[in-house]
């Protein structure tokens, strides 16, 4: 018995003293290495762009489309950190120099240069812009002869590797530029909130159930207009690299790759024809007023000129114009160069939806102006509306009308201090009368509700879309500016000024969306740019139908009247052969120390069943009859090429390039 004791403890400690040796080698020994096995077990999602959608015109010619490109990346496969790894710089900089002679020996001819700083640059040594395991773009859009070059010496070059991307053309024709918009790099596009959200995310490590979510700094993102406007369904979802990392942050191979999925397409309400017979108007027409006199001078100073063409019952934005424009190719890269950007810096926003300077010396009107006359037929409106007169309402025209405190009184006359004798509201409108509209609208309406008057104004001015948004979703969209609610005047003459459109700055957009409200008698149609997406192989993702933001409800008679009272006289509509209605408008205001006149028009064809609706803006071109209705009949004879303003279209539209203004101010209403 005590034999058999003895061997059991003995067996016992033997075994005990097997198990501490074992412990003490894994600890001691073995440790490091499974620590580090362990680590490696982290596998990282390394996201892979994918192509990006084409964004088509209303006809389905191509707008922004992306091409497959090769692009040089390096996966930094040891520590180049001047913190931890300086002893290798000189190897990482050896590197950099060996692919500088590869691209100066194999590179495109046409490609901008790169230097050997450019290349480290690339490279992120120092983990400013990626983490170790994450892949470095390089270079761009390889040549056959660079990707013949790396793909037999990829042993010479540690982590490179050749990835398929895409590069973003646009239509070199530059249909509608600031409104389809233009992309630069994720890394460049953080100031936006949409992107500098995105980024906060994946720097805080929050969980994204989806890796196709991530970004990456070089990925290509929509900066502006619709390609900001349909990022999440033009960029598609990213594919990813499953990608184990050592503790070192450093890649050790790759587990898994899954496949990028191709963005949807957009197509755009946009027709080409059209938008290019708009934007060809505008040019030609500015030409035009630098060198024939409106209002009995030239107008040199008329440099930029907007547009918008909206169909009535669809909301549908058949033309957007905002002139001068660009070759928004110039952003391929993702960025400008300085020359570049001393060329487009005032002109690449889109002047029909924001206001900018136009980058001239001196003092000069902003893009958004001062609506003139063609606020009158809401004014008119207005006061039937509020009791203030009626259609049958008669005045008495003396070419000028008066305000204030008696002895201390403001004088407002009419356009060239024309007399006009007796009138009705749609005479009013049609001869332009500021006279009835301080005398009748604006004075009485402050007579009527006092300091309230311009809460009354303002209700009006917002429920035909002045003052607010439009609702289009197009990033940047200005309110516009409401200068009736001015501290620095009283209310009397904030109501005389607003009345014949002295007192608000609204966008061409914001103009093209009322005019239409006019037209369809009181509905506010929600301005449509995109009327359908569908995915890489044309099954349709979504459609877009009109859609009424609100309506206002008036009497048909005060339709009537309104529509009775838009036909002053144009020369350039002479022999349009459709029964049409329309505003002239001057705005005159000051800059700095001077005076301007702009010129402002609006339209609606046909008259008695309204398709389209017109607006053009011309800063600092005088009469809206001379300077911006000739652009207008341009948009609606291109309309009727294409689509047919009667649903008959009479053919494919060209571009006139002969000047269409006209010096006949004896048929013309300011």
């Amino acid at each position: 018995m005590n034999l058999r004791i003895n061997l059991f403890f003995f067996s016992t400690f033997m075994i005990f003293c097997v198990i501490i040796i074992r412990l003490a080698i894994l600890q001691f020994v073995e440790g490091p290495t499974l620590t580090e096995k362990e680590s490696s077990n982290i596998v990282k999602d390394v996201p892979l762009p994918p192509i990006r959608g084409t964004i088509f015109d209303a006809s389905g010619v191509k707008l922004a489309y992306s091409t497959p490109t090769q692009s040089l990346y390096i996966t930094l496969m040891k520590d180049y950190s001047k913190l931890h790894g300086s002893k290798n710089r000189p190897e990482a900089e050896e590197i950099a120099a060996r692919l500088l002679e590869v691209f100066d020996k194999y590179g495109k001819q046409d490609a901008p240069k790169m230097t050997k700083q450019d290349i480290i640059d690339a490279m992120d040594l120092d983990y400013k812009q990626y983490e170790g395991y994450s892949p470095r773009r390089i270079k761009m859009d390889l040549s056959d002869k660079e990707i013949a070059y790396f793909s037999e010496h990829k042993s010479d070059f540690p982590g490179i590797s050749i990835e398929e991307e895409s590069v973003r053309h646009y239509d070199p024709d530059t249909v509608a530029v600031q409104t389809i918009g233009y992309i630069r790099t994720f890394k460049g596009s953080k100031s936006l909130s949409k992107y500098e959200e995105i980024d906060k995310k994946q720097r805080n490590g929050d969980v994204i159930s989806d890796p196709g979510e991530l970004y990456t700094e070089p990925e290509f993102v929509g900066f502006d207009g619709l390609e900001l406007m349909y990022q999440d369904e033009l960029r598609g979802k990213n594919g990813y690299k499953k990608v184990p990392i050592n503790p070192r942050n450093m890649p050790e191979g790759v587990d898994e790759i899954v496949p990028p999925v191709k963005g949807d397409n957009i197509y755009s309400t946009i027709n080409k024809d059209v938008q290019v017979a708009t934007e060809q108007a505008i040019t030609d027409q500015l030409s035009w007023l630098h060198t024939h006199p409106v209002s009995g001078k030239t107008h040199p100073n008329a440099t930029t000129g907007f547009a918008v063409a909206m169909e009535v019952k669809t909301g549908n934005i058949v033309a957007m114009a905002s002139m001068p424009d660009y070759d928004t190719n110039v952003w391929q890269s993702g960025s400008v160069t300085p020359e570049n950007w001393k060329k487009i810096q005032n002109i690449y926003m889109n002047g029909t939806i924001r206001s900018f300077g136009p980058g001239k010396k001196g003092d000069h009107p902003e893009s958004v102006v001062l609506l003139g006359s063609t606020q009158k037929p809401l004014s008119v409106l207005l006061g039937l509306n509020e009791g203030l007169i009626t259609t049958n309402t008669y005045y008495q025209d003396k070419g000028a009308a008066y305000f204030g405190k008696e002895g201390h009184q403001t004088r407002v006359q009419n356009s060239q201090g024309h007399v006009y004798g007796g009138m009705d509201p749609a005479r009013a409108i049609e001869k332009s009368s500021n006279a009835f509209m301080v005398d009748m609208i604006g004075s009485r309406l402050y007579n009527k509700y006092k300091d309230k008057s311009i809460g009354v104004w303002d209700e009006y001015m917002t429920k035909f879309g002045l003052g607010v948004l439009t609702g289009s979703g197009l990033p940047g969209e200005w309110k516009g500016r409401k200068e009736y609610i001015n501290d620095n005047q009283s209310a009397q003459a904030s109501m005389a000024y607003a009345s014949f459109g002295q007192q608000g700055k609204y966008t061409t957009l914001q103009l093209a969306q009322y005019t239409a409200m006019l037209a369809n008698e009181g509905k506010r149609m929600k301005p449509q740019l995109v009327s359908k997406i569908t995915d890489e192989k044309g099954n349709i993702v979504k459609t877009f139908k009109p859609e009424v933001l609100n309506t206002a409800d008036f009497p048909k008679a005060y339709w009537n009247e309104i529509r009775r009272g838009m036909k002053s006289d144009v020369s350039a509509f002479g022999d349009f052969p459709y029964a049409f209605a329309r505003k002239t408008g001057t705005s005159t205001q000051q800059v700095g120390r001077q005076l301007v006149d702009n010129g402002v028009f609006i339209a609606y064809a046909p008259r008695d069943n309204p398709v389209l609706a017109v607006a053009v803006m011309i800063p600092e071109g005088g009469f809206g009859s001379q300077s911006a209705a000739p652009i207008a009949r341009k948009m609606f004879d291109a309309y009727d090429k294409v689509y047919g303003l009667d649903g008959v279209p009479k053919g494919t539209a060209t571009n006139d390039t002969n000047g269409t203004g006209t010096n006949d101010q004896a048929n013309s209403n300011h």
